[in-house]
């Protein structure tokens, strides 16, 4: 009896620890299931948390690059050339339609442009392309934005006349910004009684925020008045600090869709619980190294041109910071070659962007080639290339490089079944041990590529200290031949032409003279080139055209012959203009002369013959001037129908010295007569090129021979007299 006792209460002790055991075991699975979802819980609100931060800090950064990319094209747009003369100089709202009107509903960076003058009063304005009324730019002209115009107008010293803020318009909320209409090389007008401001806006439409909501992938996003109940959201502020709307959008909750997945594990078995942490961590870890390796994927695309695969002008700055960092540290030096290619653009035009395309591409490659290690490659922008490198070696390294490159970009290039011929101008510039910064030596290497430009192309020219004078004085020059055209100040002198027979005074060529403030007559082979490329052809052109034409009324059995640039041919309204100062000035077309170069009918022929159709509509006529100078093709004579053709003075100064010449000249002009085109010769100066052009059939004569280029009463006085020659002058 006492063993049965014995053994039950072995049997109950046994029970009761299997017990215990088990709700020890119970209890240590309920604690740890406890702390498994307490602390999935805390692991999913955390993720939650840092997806809403995430989301939070990606709006507030296209909020900002959204009126930022506003604040950058109303820029661009106030500083043109085109906008200061057609806006602040004059108000031309034909050009103001074309221009800023029809691209508020075209474009996608502003849909509302307002002309707004000094005073604060609206001028003129477009909403999506549709000329607004006084009451609808009222909308538009809200407190806010005055308040911010009266900040931009308050503006001044060196600081960029433009704020940007955002609004509530009755269109909707929409980022704005207000600049003043200024030279690109000035903060501000000199003018401060007339000044103009352009106000932009952007409204953020439907349209626009699912845009931002796909490049940003934040599903959900959308617009949310500025009082409206959502956790989600970014406040959009306006100029006072003011909540005028926001950007909302739906919580993607991470966590919580973790949990979900895994509650029915850990349900099922504790130790799940072990598996599914070690699973966790790891998944957590693969997707922290996938956001890292996506985040360092981004750098690299940001800093990397798509279209070349080379760096961008980003990269460059980076990879040239480190460059002059390191050579500050161990005293080695820093070279930069920035390069253009020559001709690009006429590729561009023949070809189409394509091609263009495919050529950068190929130059690309070859760079990569030259080059080599140690050395870093960008792509600036359009055609603009930059090469980096360092080392006590660099400068030689550099001109080494650069030769390479003349040598390669000299090639033609084979694109398909097309062959573009480019070349390229280089610019070089050395950062001694560092001591030049990274922005410096860019804005040194790029003025000298300028240069190595100006200088004739298809050659490198290192940087000196002299260019910054030289751009300095160019600049000036710039400002003071615009005012000078502004204020009527470009005068005019005329040559005589002379009928080869008679040798009497049958026409004058117009030639434009400046004599600047201060300094004297200027050269025409000097100013003419700065308006060129500065944009000032068109204007100086017509300016000498208008002038010419009144002239002429003083002389109604004369004809008059005008030189005519490139880029005023270029300007699909040139044809226009010249009409407009035919009818103002009271000027019978038939006695105006319009003489061009070959270089753009070669450049591109299409667009020229139909530039030359809309000029001959006017009633003028048509000359080649310089012919036999550069490639001179008989095709094109035949293909445009030129009225007269002008023969380049090398050809005339040959004459006499040997016979080739003159045969040389006789066929040039037999040629002329077989096509029909009447031939005059320039650059006269002996009585015995006189004679020699007679007899090849030359039948208008111009040079020093007749008269030097003079004044309207010097051409008067000359009226009917006949030239001496040489030997009774003497």
């Amino acid at each position: 009896m006492a063993f049965n006792l014995q053994q039950s209460a072995k049997s109950v002790d046994r029970r009761l620890a299997v017990r215990s055991m088990l709700g020890i075991f119970a209890a240590v699975v309920i604690v740890v299931t406890g702390i498994v979802l307490a602390a999935l819980d805390r692991v999913g609100a955390y993720a939650n948390h840092l997806d809403e931060e995430r989301s939070r800090e990606v709006v507030r950064g296209a909020i900002h690059t959204y009126i930022g990319q506003l604040r950058n094209v109303l820029n661009d747009s106030a500083t043109r050339d085109d906008t200061v003369a057609y806006l602040h100089r004059q108000l031309d709202l034909e050009w103001l339609r074309r221009n800023l009107g029809e691209l508020t509903g075209t474009a996608e960076l502003f849909d509302v442009a307002v002309v707004i003058d000094q005073d604060g009063r609206s001028m003129i304005g477009y909403a999506d392309g549709v000329l607004l009324g006084e009451q609808q730019l009222a909308n538009y002209l809200t407190p806010d934005v005055r308040d911010v115009f009266r900040a931009t107008k308050a503006i001044r010293g060196d600081a960029t006349p433009q704020l940007s803020g955002f609004v509530k318009t009755a269109k909707g909320l929409a980022a704005f910004s207000i600049a003043l209409v200024r030279d690109r090389s000035e903060s501000s007008v000199v003018d401060t009684t007339g000044r103009r401001y352009l106000l932009f806006m952007r409204h953020l439409t439907s349209s626009t925020v699912d845009q931002l909501a796909r490049t940003y992938a934040l599903p959900g996003l959308h617009l949310a008045d500025a009082d409206a109940k959502a956790s989600h959201r970014v406040n959009i502020l306006s100029p006072l600090a003011k909540p005028v709307g926001a950007l909302a959008w739906e919580s993607r909750a991470p966590g919580d869709i973790s949990l979900e997945q895994v509650r029915p594990l850990v349900w099922c078995a504790v130790a799940m619980v072990a598996i599914y942490f070690l699973l966790l961590f790891v998944s957590g870890w693969q997707a922290l190294a996938r956001f890292r390796a996506d985040e360092a994927a981004a750098v690299r695309l940001s800093l990397t041109d798509r279209l070349s695969g080379l760096s961008n002008r980003a990269g460059l700055f980076g990879e040239l910071e480190k460059l002059i960092d390191q050579a500050r540290e161990d005293g080695t030096d820093v070279a930069l070659l920035y390069l253009d290619l020559d001709g690009f653009k006429e590729v561009n035009d023949a070809y189409g962007h394509n091609t263009g395309d495919r050529l950068i591409k190929g130059v690309s490659a070859g760079l990569k080639v030259l080059v080599g290690e140690g050395a870093v490659l960008a792509r600036l922008g359009g055609d603009e290339f930059a090469v980096a490198l360092s080392g006590r070696d660099a400068e030689r390294r550099v001109i080494d490089i650069s030769d390479r490159v003349l040598d390669f970009l000299g090639e033609p290039f084979t694109i398909g079944e097309r062959v573009a011929v480019i070349g390229c101008s280089i610019g070089v510039a050395i950062s001694a041990r560092g001591m030049i910064s990274g922005e410096e030596i860019v804005r040194r290497a790029d003025m000298a590529m300028y240069c190595a430009k100006e200088e004739g192309r298809g050659r490198w020219t290192r940087y000196d200290p002299a260019m910054d004078e030289e751009r300095e004085e160019r600049n000036n020059m710039e400002l003071d031949l615009r005012e000078a055209i502004e204020r009527q100040e470009i005068s005019v002198a005329f040559q005589p032409v002379v009928d080869a027979r008679s040798l009497d005074m049958v026409g004058v060529e117009a030639l434009a003279r400046w004599t600047r403030k201060g300094h004297g007559n200027v050269p025409p082979d000097v100013f003419i080139p700065i308006a060129e490329s500065t944009g000032l052809i068109d204007q100086l052109g017509l300016c000498v055209l208008r002038n010419a034409c009144l002239a002429l009324r003083q002389w109604p059995d004369l004809s008059l012959a005008v030189n005519v640039s490139p880029g005023q041919f270029r300007d699909p309204a040139f044809a226009t203009y010249v009409e407009d100062v035919l009818h103002d000035t009271g000027t019978d077309a038939s006695r105006i002369t319009l003489e061009m170069t070959e270089t753009y009918f070669i450049q591109n022929p299409a667009r020229a013959r139909g530039a030359l159709e809309r000029l001959k509509q006017t009633g003028v006529k048509i000359a080649l001037d310089d012919f036999g100078s550069g490639f001179s093709s008989v095709g094109y004579l035949r293909q445009f129908h030129f009225d007269r053709m002008k023969i380049d003075r090398s050809l005339v100064e040959s004459l006499g010295q040997n016979d080739r010449a003159l045969d040389v000249l006789k066929a040039t002009v037999s040629l002329a007569r077989a096509l029909d085109i009447p031939v005059t010769a320039e650059g006269v100066e002996t009585d015995v090129q006189v004679s020699a052009l007679k007899l090849a059939g030359c039948d208008l004569l111009q040079g020093y021979f007749f008269g030097r280029p003079m004044s309207e009463r010097e051409i008067a006085a000359r009226r009917g007299v006949q030239p001496v020659s040489l030997s009774k002058r003497a």
